[in-house]
């Protein structure tokens, strides 16, 4: 039996965000105090392609951080590729923590399809 399944990403993981951002080619994330256009925040930024200032984790509350002036200082859909690499590895760490086999098939939409196998069948 198969599930579909919709997720609301908390960036929680220090981990699942590395492994993201290798998966994508970016510099691998810095924890500390970073500065973006409104102030100084603390967490773990992550410097996007053509970015101004880095996105900034807040691994405790989940939350992201960042200034792209609506999309002037950097593209909405560099922050959506690394929230989608973050899910996937995040999954696929909780995958195989239970002892499961997780593949995964990019579909012509850009979406990410898992599969992961439980004893007994997929989920």
């Amino acid at each position: 039996m198969s599930h579909i399944v919709s997720v609301r990403t908390e960036i929680r993981d220090a981990h699942a965000l590395r492994a993201a951002c290798q998966r994508l080619g970016l510099p691998q994330p810095a924890a500390g105090k970073t500065r973006l256009f409104s102030g100084e925040v603390e967490g773990v930024a992550v410097q996007l392609p053509g970015w101004q200032y880095p996105v900034v984790a807040d691994l405790a509350s989940g939350q992201l951080q960042y200034d792209n002036f609506g999309g002037r200082w950097g593209n909405q859909t560099e922050l959506n590729a690394l929230i989608q690499a973050y899910a996937v590895e995040k999954a696929r760490i909780e995958a195989r923590k239970a002892g499961h086999v997780c593949t995964e098939q990019t579909l012509p939409n850009g979406s990410i399809k898992l599969v992961i196998q439980v004893a007994g069948g997929a989920v």
